[in-house]
Formats: C-alpha cells, structure tokens, sequence
C-alpha cells in the first residue's frame, strides 16, 4: 500500500513538472490551447453521454488493472457507446504542429470493436452534446479498429472540396496494425505545417505520410486532374480480342476426341502375396451387441467394420484389378489454334475529360476541433481510455508519455513476463520471438503486401498466442510474400490498350499490379450433416 501511494505521489510530481513546462511552452512558442484529460475526477458533468437510443453502453470511472491510476471505461459487451466533451474554444489546426494522443488499454483483448476518438469539427447549429452520434461531423478519426480483416490503427482526414462544397474521407493507407496484447498503449498523431503525418505507438514511429501525397491517403485529397468521361460508351464494332480461332485450322484425321485420358496396364502383374480371399475389412471381434438394442426398433445388429490386420503385411487385399495409366493416344477435344486478330484494337477505356471536381492546394483545409468524442461499438468490454492530450508541441506529448504512460507500461511488461516465466517461457525465448513478431508486424505493412495484410495479421496474432508455432508462422508468412512476388514478377504479359481518341493513340493499359490474392470463405461451406459422415473405408492398395 505504501509501495502504491509512494508511486502515486511520483506520478502526480512528474505530471507537474510535464503541465509546467508545457505552460513554459505554451506561453512563448505554441500558439493555440491545449487540452488534457487525465480522467482522476468524475466526468459527468464534464463530458456528455450520448442519449441517443442506439448508445446504451454504461461508461464507468475505473482503475486501470494492477494501479491507481483511472480511465474511462466500457463496462458492458456488445454494445455501443458515445461520449463528447466539447473544447471551451475551437482549435485550429492550420499552419501549426499538432499533436493528439491518448491512451488505451484493451484489458479483455479486442476481438471485433473499436476503440478511436472522434475530434468534432464545430457542428450546426442547434447542435446539442447529448445528441453526438455516428452522424455528427468530425475532422480527424484516430485510434484503434479491429474486427474480422480489419486490424489498423485508422487515421481518416474528413477533408471539404472547395470546388463542389462536399467532405471526403480519406483515409491513411496501409496504417499500423494494433498491437495484440493487453497492456496500456499510448498512440500519437502528428500532424506538421509542412504536410507531415507521422503515427506513433508507444512514441516509437510506425508510420510516416503527407496529406498531399496520392500515395499515402485514398481518395488522395487532390482529385486527379482528368477523369474517365461517364458519358463516352465503347463503339459496337470494337473488337478487344487479342488472338481469335484460326478459321482455316482443320483437325487432323488422327485426332480421335474420344480417347480416354487413361487405359488399363496390360503389363501389370498381380504382386506376390496378394490376399485375393481376404477383405479389406472385417467385423470388429471385440465389439458386443449393446444389451439395450432391440432388433425390433433398431434392426438387425451389425458389428462395426475394422481393417483387416491380415492386409497390413500383405500388399493387397480382394479381388486384384490392374491398374490404370497414361493413355498415350489421348489428346482430348481438338481446337483451333489461336492467331493474332486482325481486328484488335486493344482493350477499350473512356476517353478522359477534365474533372469538373479537380483543385490544386498546398496545404489541407484542417477544419478546426471543437469537441472530442468517443464513438464505438464493440463486442468486448474492459477497455479503458486514458491521458487524452491535444498539444501545439510534441515535447509535451512527450513528456506526458514518459510520466502518465511509461510507468505503467513497464509495470504491465514486468507483470507480463513474469506470467510468462510461470508459464514455462524463458525470458530470453520470450524476448526473442517478441522481437520476430515485431518484424513481422513491420512486413505486414509492406505497401506491396496491402491485399494480404489482414491474412498476415491474423496469422501473426496465431503465432503470439501459440509461440510452440513461431517457425511455421515465419515459414507461412514467406510463402505468402513469394507466391506476391511471383505474381508481380510472373503475372502475365500486359496487353496494351488503344484509347478510343481522335489520334488513337496506343497507351500501355492501367493496372495497380495487384491480384486479388483473396477469396471470401464461405462460412456455411460444411453442411449440418458433416458430422454424420460415413467412416472412411481402407484405400484398395494397387500396384501403379
């Protein structure tokens, strides 16, 4: 207990020394408020729950696992929450170094839920706290989001086209994944006057972007200066076969269509010791007719089949048939060979037309903060939101990391290790695949493993809670980066395109360079009556 309180009252000291030097900060070089909440008092009053009928989830002040320390809990499963705190003034976020960051703790692991702050753009009029929702506009989502083959740490831009007047989520492509334990972690975005994104978990930076990048946000927040033109159709006569059936081809008079892929060996020989007489399988000796059976109601009883044991040394049981092979006859349906079509002219597209929606800018259009909420729905409970920081400099995040998290953290880590070594994990084993799992986590976010990156994940997470597996995990995870490889350097002959302009000219086709590389499993693949599948009868052993 003194251990406890000792270590609260060095917390509350760091923390001041952290909020003086901000003011030190705030007062000279940060131009902007600031906005801390650190979740110690209550906070009705203070933030607003939603009272709209879909958020039934209870928010709760509680402490975080194993401190003193408190935060903002979802205490209830499958539900959805909504919560919001409105900033005593808007804050711009234009021409300044911006930085958001909080803390979440996800004590009962998250299996499909999010746990992301909302930072509300100043809203309609009429607006009212109680009334934020799904639908109440934001600037910036941030934090956290896991369910099914989603796993990232969302960053979306709500950015308003100046052009047409319309918003457009944007969103932060190949973002982190979320880390898959149940210890405290701090997350921070910083956002700079020169267009930088940077993310960061735990102050270690896991991703780096600019907002004017095409290569970094999708839909890039600049439109492309030309679009496809929705008005333009593909002419009846145009023929975008490359290669057609030769129509003077004839078919051979040696071509027989109906020969069989396979015939009989007539130069098999039955094996010595084949057992003609013996089946495969007899009746069970030591199985008994049940005293309750009744063949009446039940039927006649039958004993269960078992493999003969005679044919386990034998190379054959029943009766022998020779085997089948290679018809060399065979050559299946005649075709006529492909030539090249005279009449190609490449794959058809629209011509493009200039975008009506296109604008050029050199720095977003940041709409201000002027409330922070807290809108989820998630299918586990125990998550806790803690240390919520808007600051003009990232020293202070800093700072507020080294004091408010840093020490949980390690608190957490030493716990973690010490259920590991009771587990019968060695610290330096645990430590080592620690290591590989973080590699791998930073493979995942390989641009060019972007449509396998939900796979990749989940086979990570399998790996974290199984650590017997951690080879198989690393040999599955190559496999899938050089059968992505292979399609990238393998993937087939691009054809190219003619567009339909009044110079045809001749373009090499479009293409992203990406297979799908994933087929949706379906869920109902076995049937109900999977179970009461017949046993599987013992192959008959052929001589090939």
């Amino acid at each position: 207990m003194a251990m406890a309180m000792e270590a609260r009252k060095m917390k509350m000291m760091l923390m001041i020394v952290a909020c003086f030097g901000f003011w030190i900060c705030s007062s000279s070089d940060v131009d902007g408020p600031i906005f801390y909440e650190s979740f110690e008092d209550s906070f009705e009053g203070r933030w607003i729950v939603s009272e709209k009928d879909d958020y039934n989830g209870v928010w709760k002040l509680s402490k975080s696992e194993g401190h003193d320390d408190h935060g903002l809990l979802v205490s209830e499963k499958a539900r959805k929450y909504a919560i919001v705190k409105e900033l005593d003034q808007n804050l711009a976020l234009k021409d300044k170094t911006i930085a958001l960051q909080f803390e979440v703790r996800l004590q009962n692991g998250l299996e499909c839920g999010g746990a992301y702050l909302k930072y509300l753009r100043p809203q309609d009029a009429g607006w009212k706290a109680k009334e934020f929702d799904n639908e109440s506009p934001y600037s910036i989502m941030f934090g956290p989001d896991k369910c099914g083959s989603t796993n990232k740490l969302h960053f979306i831009l709500k950015h308003k086209n100046p052009k047409n007047g319309e918003y457009v989520e944007h969103h932060l492509k190949n973002p982190p994944s979320v880390p898959s334990d149940k210890l405290t972690h701090v997350y921070t975005a910083l956002l700079t006057p020169d267009n930088e994104l940077r993310i960061l978990v735990d102050g270690e930076e896991k991703k780096k972007a600019n907002f004017l990048s095409p290569e970094d946000f999708e839909p890039p927040l600049i439109p492309a200066k030309t679009i496809p033109d929705p008005n333009d159709k593909k002419p009846e006569d145009w023929d975008e076969r490359e290669k057609i059936p030769d129509s003077d081809a004839v078919k051979p008079d040696d071509w027989d269509e109906d020969a069989p892929m396979e015939i009989v060996d007539e130069e098999a020989v039955k094996p010595e010791g084949w057992l003609d007489d013996e089946p495969e399988e007899i009746n069970d000796p030591e199985a008994a007719k049940p005293e309750d059976w009744d063949d009446e109601e039940d039927g006649e009883w039958e004993a269960p089949k078992i493999d003969n044991p005679k044919c386990e040394a034998a190379p054959g049981c029943g009766e022998w048939k020779r085997p089948l092979k290679k018809n060399p006859a065979y050559k299946g349906k005649w075709h006529a060979p492909l030539i090249d079509n005279p009449n190609y002219k490449g794959i058809w597209k629209p011509q493009d037309i200039p975008n009506p929606d296109f604008f050029e800018i050199e720095k977003p259009d940041f709409e201000p903060i002027a409330a922070i909420g807290i809108e989820i729905w998630t299918m586990q409970d125990g998550i806790l939101f803690d240390n919520i920081l808007i600051t003009g400099d990232e020293k202070v995040a800093e700072s507020y990391r080294q004091s408010a998290w840093k020490p949980k953290f390690e608190v957490e880590k030493e716990k973690q290790k010490a259920e590991e070594a009771a587990a019968g994990l060695s610290d330096g084993l645990s430590d080592f695949q620690k290591k590989i799992f973080d590699i791998l986590y930073k493979i995942a976010d390989l641009p060019f493993l972007s449509s396998y990156h939900p796979k990749i994940i989940d086979l990570i997470e399998k790996g974290e809670k199984q650590p017997n597996f951690t080879i198989g995990i690393l040999v599955s995870i190559l496999v899938v980066i050089l059968t992505v490889l292979f399609r990238i350097l393998f993937g087939g002959k691009k054809q190219p395109v003619i567009n339909n302009t009044e110079t045809n000219t001749v373009v090499p086709e479009s293409s992203n360079g990406q297979g799908s590389g994933e087929e949706k499993e379906d869920e109902n693949e076995k049937g109900d009556d999977a179970d009461a599948a017949p046993p599987r009868r013992r192959p008959t052993r052929r001589e090939n």
